[in-house]
């Protein structure tokens, strides 16, 4: 990643002595003639503004039954808001911040005509390849509804702006008036504050409660034998050690383990032991900490003995017979050990905690899982992992994979599963497990988070999707936040925005960095307010709706029931389409009618019904549940990779078309629509599905490329366990490896490659992502468009 590029404190202007010579005009902000409101504006104006019209291709008129080859060439561009061309490229990510609608409605019964669902996507804390940097003493905020100065707010003159937010005038700080870029005075439009839509400041102290903690991790392993029995123990101890010296940190950072199977286990790792000493609390009843000052170290002091535990932890507890599993204590424990810093806390289990506190039984019987009318409660058994992810909201704890997953809900955690783990019964688990933990310990983090969300004067938060504790209407706690999480924000209109062109939406996340400063990052997004139903729906974002509608129904799940979620999807398409017939066409025309922006609507939808947390039969409880944590915390990219897959025919590749990253040559196959008609037995085919990919090869796929890119003589010869594609010197197996490489690093997780022919196991559940064709639970693509049209028509 590239480093961020930083901006000193601004230098003063003189106090005293002759006036600095005049600069040019453009660079000392003399402002343009007046407007005919009277008013004077910098660039850029918000004035003046005016809407350019939509592009007519996203409002052109599809007959969804008759034309089915849909998906775009490439992927799906995001719409680009009908702002000035000034505005817009000043505009936020859409990979960062995003809205459902790039054209907002003037009122809310406008809204509730249109039938779409208003609000924001955020990627607050993503990796960012170039971001900017402030060191200032004074950061520049509206003194009534204290929204950071952005590109979107207006300078009336050199000395004064207006607030996009609330529309108050403030002053211009003095300090401001110097540029640190141009290192010239008197042009505050051109500070980088007023030129970066995303922007990051270092706080002063005045943003702190406290002075701030050193970066904190504490591990809590279970080492019960069903644990010790998977190998995961072994993997977890190795990729710590490999990991260590990446940590994020300084020579302040702490580290401290507790293993626990029917007994706590603390581990004293305080400089000048010999060795690292195990310390057994068996009163799981009444847990306390044997020696609270020695059990979280300092990891540059204790390194040694660190390691040594590391490595001396798989054999502790080889030969267990213990089965018991008392996570309950454990993290009580785990919450009076970091109650003075906080810090992170991971947690790695193997089975449902069955003694002390927080006790549960299975949900499920195995005899259940194929049968379709059983239905799940997805409400927790027990108030106590909610009741600790609130606490661990007070202690800025960040909790990882508990569960229910209560507590990474409430603390702003993640959860990662994987099903049936076992370290040589399984190894694409085991290395999916390695990759992800690599990622896991070495990434960016941020302590003592909290993230506020403020909009223009009449809009307002009805309600938050994620992983976090609300604090107040408009302000999230993120006891941690991660560059891997996403969050969504439904959005609703209290007041018209009769006198408005343009809304604001500004996300303000302030964190603690892993080397001790306290941060504010700043997003701010800008969209046009509009009055007709036809310009709404040519704003319309298709991928934007479909993460938000994902997780609203994840929730309904929780509040209402399953059967509900579903029902609210396939009406949310109903709805929709049924609005943009009667409102915007003109011309009433046979068939089921979308505009083009939203012809993948009906599909993504169909997709959601078909997921792993929608799907009314098959499949196991927890892999359920997991399905929908994913779908609330994973940014938008990647959570449509897991939504709808993507497939390509790859024993044809050419560098035709190809991108030139790096000196590397990627192949750019088009994707295919998800059904088996577009698969053919002479061809090899893969599948793209976020957290693992398919490699299916047809019976009568081509021996070229058997032999030069699997290294088969025939297709009886591919293994049916293949999981890693050899690195074979020929030009196909090039291609094909530099496709599978790209796509693997544009997401955080770990993809695991699966070849599969026929005879593979793995076959029914490629075949169940083919989401345009009939199952046994659900509907065709055609089918279901011909439901939307009769449940239309009505």
């Amino acid at each position: 990643m590239a480093p961020p590029q930083t901006f000193g404190p601004p230098l003063p202007p003189p106090a005293v002595g002759p006036p600095l010579p005049p600069p040019p005009a453009a660079v000392r902000g003399t402002p343009p003639p007046a407007h005919s409101d009277g008013k004077r504006a910098l660039s850029p104006s918000l004035a003046s503004l005016s809407l350019q019209s939509q592009p007519p291709e996203a409002l052109r008129v599809i007959n969804l039954l008759q034309e089915r080859s849909l998906l775009p060439a490439g992927s799906v561009p995001p719409p680009v808001p009908c702002l000035p061309q000034d505005l817009q490229k000043l505009s936020c990510s859409p990979e960062v911040f995003r809205c459902t609608l790039t054209s907002i409605p003037q009122t809310q019964s406008l809204l509730n005509k249109a039938k779409l669902p208003l609000g924001l996507l955020l990627h607050p804390f993503k990796d960012l390849s170039q971001l900017p940097v402030v060191t200032s003493s004074n950061i520049v905020r509206c003194r009534s509804c204290r929204t950071y100065i952005n590109p979107f707010v207006t300078f009336l003159d050199a000395r004064r702006w207006k607030c996009n937010l609330c529309h108050r005038v403030n002053d211009v700080p003095e300090e401001f008036m110097y540029n640190p870029v141009s290192r010239l005075y008197g042009a505050p439009h051109k500070r980088p504050e007023v030129q970066n839509a995303t922007i990051e400041f270092i706080a002063p102290s005045e943003y702190m409660l406290r002075p701030p903690q050193p970066a904190v991790y504490l591990f809590i392993l279970d080492v019960s034998h069903n644990a010790v029995e998977t190998g995961y123990l072994d993997v977890f101890c190795q990729t710590l050690l490999e990991s260590l010296d990446s940590l994020p940190g300084d020579t302040r950072t702490k580290i401290g383990f507790i293993t626990f199977d029917s007994t706590i286990h603390f581990y004293n790792l305080q400089e000048g032991l010999s060795q690292p000493q195990m310390l057994i609390v068996s009163d799981i009843d009444d847990v306390f900490l044997p020696t609270p000052d020695s059990l979280l170290v300092n990891l540059s002091e204790s390194k040694e003995l660190v390691q040594d535990l590391l490595a001396s932890l798989p054999q502790m507890f080889g030969q267990t017979m213990e089965t018991q599993s008392a996570l309950g204590p454990a993290l009580q424990a785990a919450f009076k050990l970091l109650s003075p810093t906080g810090g992170r806390m991971s947690v790695f289990q193997t089975q449902l905690p069955t003694i002390g506190i927080g006790a549960l039984k299975p949900r499920e019987e195995p005899s259940h899982r194929a049968n379709a009318k059983v239905t799940f409660c997805l409400v927790p058994i027990t108030d106590l992992f909610s009741l600790c992810g609130l606490c661990l909201w007070k202690l800025t704890i960040d909790l990882s994979s508990p569960p229910e997953g209560c507590i990474s809900r409430y603390s702003a955690g993640s959860v990662y599963f994987y099903p049936s783990y076992h370290k040589q019964h399984s190894p694409p688990q085991t290395e999916r497990l390695q990759k992800d933990l690599k990622r896991y310990l070495t990434r960016k983090i941020g302590f003592e988070a909290v993230m506020r969300i403020r909009c223009t004067k009449g809009l307002s938060i009805h309600t938050f999707h994620g992983n976090f504790f609300v604090r107040s209407t408009d302000l999230l706690s993120l006891a941690n936040v991660n560059p891997d999480a996403g969050f969504a924000v439904q959005m609703s209109i209290e007041e018209n925005l009769l006198d408005l062109q343009t809304v604001s939406f500004q996300a303000a996340l302030l964190y603690t960095s892993s080397k001790g400063e306290r941060r504010i990052r700043v997003h701010t997004l800008c969209l046009p307010v509009v009055t007709s139903l036809s310009d709404i729906f040519a704003g319309a974002d298709v991928q934007a709706i479909t993460a938000l509608l994902a997780s609203m129904a994840v929730d309904r799940c929780v509040t209402a029931s399953l059967s509900d979620a579903r029902d609210s999807l396939i009406n949310a398409a109903i709805d929709t389409l049924a609005s943009y017939r009667s409102s915007v066409l003109t011309v009433p025309q046979p068939g089921l009618l979308t505009p083009a922006c939203l012809r993948l609507l009906p599909l993504y939808i169909l997709a959601l019904l078909k997921h792993k947390a929608f799907r009314t039969s098959g499949g196991r409880l927890d892999e359920r549940v997991f399905a929908m944590f994913q779908l609330k915390q994973q940014p938008l990219a990647f959570l449509l990779m897991m939504v709808h897959p993507g497939l390509y025919r790859v024993d044809q590749l050419t560098d035709e078309g190809a991108l030139n990253i790096n000196d590397r040559m990627i192949p750019q196959p088009r994707a295919l629509q998800l059904s088996v008609e577009k698969l053919s037995r002479d061809a090899a085919f893969l599948m793209d599905c976020g957290t693992v990919m398919y490699l299916w090869v047809g019976r009568n796929c081509s021996p070229v490329f058997l032999t030069q890119v699997l290294g088969a003589d025939s297709y009886a010869d591919v293994p049916l366990n293949m999981i890693q594609l050899p690195e074979l010197d020929t030009a196909q197996s090039s291609r094909l490896r530099a496709f599978v490489d790209w796509l693997r690093e544009r997401r955080p997780f770990h993809a695991v490659l699966h070849v599969i022919r026929d005879e593979s196991p793995l076959k029914t559940e490629f075949m169940q992502n083919m989401i345009e064709d009939l199952s046994e639970s659900a509907l065709s693509y055609y089918e279901f468009l011909l439901h939307l049209q009769q449940q239309i028509s009505k």
